[in-house]
């Protein structure tokens, strides 16, 4: 008998139906899954039983449609959704265990529903109907957003195995759910290798050259830990400031080492096996479904369309950038007068940078006070496109560091639900993204139903001494998870698995890299940049150097993102089983794009969970192809004025509001009115001059 009060079980009574954080617990997510999964199992009855001819509308509708959903259907969708989300942003060792009770259960019911024969047969059926893509005899023509949904219904239980015969059918089904446990394992042991780790220093000696931020915040982190002294951890807020200005040598090849040999100790949490399997095991999925790589398989439904294109787009940015990062590391080597290790690059290249361009991570963070960085970021988006935000701490959250907003459309209308979660703590994973806890759909009556996304980050904190003060890539870091955010807000579509962010992955970090050009541009930075204690706006001299130094060190970066692609590619093209060992592997798959001598004692591979537990494996070539995208249409906005409401309105219907209806090239071209070109990428990085 279900417990009549759970939460997830009623009406939430929240404010715009927010998921009721504060109210769940772990045997309410156990039971609302296992709930979910009889209903499904009970929608999906009703379809394959149904007596009529399969239609559109009696069946790729209704199979799409525990998202035209009452609060009956759609239980799994929200039950899962909040779980895992509250699984990567506050976990405890409580939902760990349950993730790992259900995570088979649920893959097997995604199985069962993906390897239905009688439900795939009436999708086949209605698909075929639409084969020429008008509809057959008097059937009703479907609007191009409707034919997608088919396409994409039918391509989705063809690409899970629907055409393969009863017993590769079950190896798929073996396959799958071993992968997703194994997936599952590789995310738990990264955040406990990372979140084990700390550095405990109680000479106050050894803090010399570290900026009075971060010895304050490593003070608050050693209290945290009921210690004395300073604590310095592997979250990028603590990391990043030690490796850069911390004068003592050791003390960073300490901290370096730590981070790059997370999970490749000889313990419960090492993951060079479980990659290896990983990979393996998507070469086997792949090569079932009829694929001679996974790459093949995965870009099949990617703007690059084929393997040749990924590398012909890597090999490109090589030609045009490494021989001038090979400059900027033989300049960078000269001015530190040594060979370099891994630990000192980021400490010369800050000391380098200040010389020369006067201007450190350090000097800005004053003007980059959280709370006026969110006003400006807010400010940003209603200059462009008209939209506010108002906090109501009526909405429920998961965390008190959690802030909820409601948006609202430029004519006042309710837009959607956004949070924000700024700041690392111990069961929160590293990095920054973003998510939804609802999508956007339009009901069967109508209704536009408002998404609730979410935006999760590890910024720098406060202490007791001063408020959370940002560097300039922090406000990049927010800027850029911002524009998923809005790509999630100004949704629009008629059915959710089309909405917002569900788009091809080499397009979906189009918007949100976009939105990180701003950063630099002084139009931007006076309207929020002003000093946390004297109120004074940033001097349009210390602006004018962070222009001069946007292309500090590009072209190394550039190759550092290569090199990722790199790796992530010579993993996914195995046709072959692979039996090599994971770090001599590593080394060489990347080692065109990498500057200097590489480590034999350290892995990346391990740690790198967009390609092992995220939604990345053969597609980390992505950021780069975004760029190409990003510094196309920002160059648009150049011309044609930075904060153009008019040209951002066509940002917004072109692309942001269409989510994946059409494709995405089409959607492009509507917006510029013509195909990219790598130009405005090199102009921007000021390699076009030198590499002609």
């Amino acid at each position: 008998m279900l417990n009549e009060n759970n939460p997830l079980l009623n009406p939430y009574n929240t404010p715009h139906d927010t998921a009721p954080f504060g109210k769940i617990s772990i045997k309410d997510f156990e039971e609302a899954m296992l709930e979910g999964i009889r209903r499904d199992n009970e929608e999906i009855d009703l379809v394959v039983n149904n007596p009529e001819e399969p239609t559109f509308d009696n069946t790729i509708i209704r199979k799409d449609s525990d998202k035209e959903r009452s609060h009956y259907y759609g239980l799994l969708d929200r039950a899962t959704t909040i779980f895992f989300n509250l699984m990567s942003a506050e976990t405890t060792d409580e939902i760990d265990a349950l993730a790992e009770k259900m995570q088979p259960i649920l893959t097997k019911h995604s199985n069962d529903v993906r390897l239905n024969k009688r439900l795939f047969e009436r999708i086949r059926h209605v698909h075929d109907l639409y084969a020429d893509g008008n509809g057959k005899g008097d059937l009703r023509p479907l609007s191009p957003e409707e034919k997608t949904l088919l396409d994409k219904s039918y391509d989705g239980f063809v690409r899970s195995g629907a055409l393969l015969n009863d017993k590769d059918k079950e190896k798929l089904r073996t396959l799958s759910e071993e992968a997703s446990m194994l997936s599952l394992k590789f995310s738990q042991n990264l955040l406990k290798e990372n979140k084990a780790y700390s550095l405990h220093i109680t000479d106050e000696t050894l803090l010399d050259g570290l900026p009075q931020t971060a010895i304050d915040a490593a003070v608050q982190t050693a209290k945290e830990q009921g210690k004395d002294g300073w604590v310095f951890t592997l979250d990028m807020p603590s990391y990043s400031p030690f490796m850069t200005y911390s004068t003592q040598r050791d003390l960073r090849r300490q901290m370096y080492m730590a981070r790059n040999q997370v999970c490749i100790h000889d313990n419960d949490e090492n993951n060079l096996a479980i990659c290896k399997r990983m990979v393996n095991l998507r070469r086997e999925i792949a090569q079932l479904l009829g694929y001679d790589t996974y790459a093949d398989y995965v870009l099949k439904h990617r703007m690059a369309t084929n393997v040749a294109n990924v590398y012909n787009l890597l090999d490109s940015l090589i030609e045009a950038y490494k021989p001038t990062a090979e400059q900027e590391r033989k300049e960078l080597r000269e001015f530190a007068g040594m060979e370099l290790e891994p630990w000192d690059v980021a400490f010369y290249s800050h000391k380098l940078q200040l010389e020369r361009y006067n201007l450190d991570s350090e000097m800005l963070r004053p003007y980059f006070k959280l709370e006026n960085v969110i006003k400006g970021v807010f400010s940003l988006a209603t200059r462009l496109y008209g939209i506010t935000f108002k906090e109501n701490k009526e909405i429920p959250v998961y965390h008190p560091d959690v802030k909820a907003y409601e948006v609202f459309d430029k004519d006042g209308s309710f837009l959607a639900v956004f949070y924000a979660d700024f700041h690392p703590r111990k069961g929160k994973q590293g990095g920054a993204w973003m998510t939804e806890y609802q999508g956007q759909w339009i009901d069967s009556d109508g209704e536009n139903v408002r998404p609730h996304v979410s935006v999760v980050m590890n910024l720098t904190k406060p202490t007791a001494e001063k408020p959370a003060l940002l560097t300039l890539g922090e406000v990049e870091t927010f800027l850029h998870e911002f524009g998923h955010s809005l790509h999630g807000m100004f949704a629009n579509t008629r059915f959710e698995s089309l909405s917002g962010t569900n788009v091809w992955w080499d397009f979906v970090e189009l918007p949100s890299q976009f939105m990180e050009n701003f950063s630099v541009e002084r139009e931007f930075l006076q309207t929020f940049a002003f000093h946390y204690e004297t109120g004074e706006p940033i001097p349009d001299e210390l602006i004018e150097r962070i222009m001069k130094a946007r292309n500090y060190n590009c072209a190394t970066a550039c190759l550092r993102q290569v090199s990722f692609g790199l790796l992530d590619m010579a993993y996914y093209t195995k046709k072959e089983e692979f039996s090599e060992d994971i770090i001599p592997f590593e080394k060489k798959a990347w080692e065109k794009a990498i500057l200097g001598k590489q480590r034999e004692d350290t892995c990346m591979t391990v740690q790198f969970s967009h390609i092992m537990a995220g939604g990345y494996a053969a597609g980390y070539y992505s950021y780069k192809w975004a760029e190409v995208l990003d510094a196309d249409a920002f160059a648009v906005f150049r011309k044609e004025g930075i904060f153009n409401a008019d040209t951002a309105q066509r940002f917004r219907d072109c692309i942001l509001s269409k989510g994946g209806t059409e494709h995405p090239m089409t959607l492009y071209k509507r917006f510029k009115g013509a195909e990219p070109t790598i130009d405005a990428l090199l102009e921007r990085n000021g390699i076009k001059t030198a590499a002609s």
